[in-house]
């Protein structure tokens, strides 16, 4: 028989919520990405990235070292190795060229699409290949000059996005990694 609504105090109702609360809470395993706990942080200093073979591969491979290490550079010997591949496409949003020789600036479109593979280089095995995108808007003008101005300005804003989301799956990926231990020698 359940007991009546009137017999439960609220006070007891209010502990039992709080003892229920305390034993959820005690099982979460939430803490921050770049806790110094998990090592991420030092691990991302660790990380190498492949030469690039265009301009803006290396745009977003410069910001990718920044990020990754704080402005300390690569290291020498790095435990962890990011290759990358970078395509940029830029396009109009309006198919209308009346503007453009009208003078008015037409909106336009940057998009760069990067692909990357981090591997562990102890053992040669990939930990993660991953794609992501990033959109620039632009106004095209008529002016050969500020049209490619303007693209080159799109890409680098880009460029500095893509890193970001590049560098912050390298950081999750690096987090679910046990902790590296020490080698002793003799």
């Amino acid at each position: 028989m359940l007991p009546d609504r009137s017999s439960i105090s609220p006070r007891r109702s209010l502990l039992v919520l709080g003892l229920v609360l305390c034993a959820g809470l005690a099982g979460c395993q939430v803490r921050p990405l770049y806790s110094e706990a998990g090592g991420t942080r030092a691990k991302l200093t660790s990380v190498g990235f492949a030469d690039a073979t265009n301009r803006i591969e290396q745009v977003v491979r410069n910001e990718l070292i920044f990020l990754a290490s704080g402005g300390a550079g690569e290291p020498l010997n790095p435990a962890y190795d990011v290759t990358l591949k970078v395509s940029s496409e830029a396009s109009n949003v309006l198919d209308d060229d009346g503007l453009a020789e009208a003078g008015i600036p037409v909106p336009g479109r940057v998009q760069l699409t990067g692909s990357y593979t981090v591997t562990r280089t102890s053992d040669g095995q990939v930990l993660r290949r991953g794609q992501h995108s990033s959109v620039s808007l632009i106004d095209v003008s008529r002016q050969s000059f500020a049209k490619v101005r303007a693209i080159r300005d799109a890409e680098n804003r880009a460029a500095r996005e893509l890193a970001e989301f590049i560098r912050a799956d390298i950081a999750i990926v690096l987090a679910k990694e046990p902790p590296q231990q020490p080698v002793w020698q003799k």
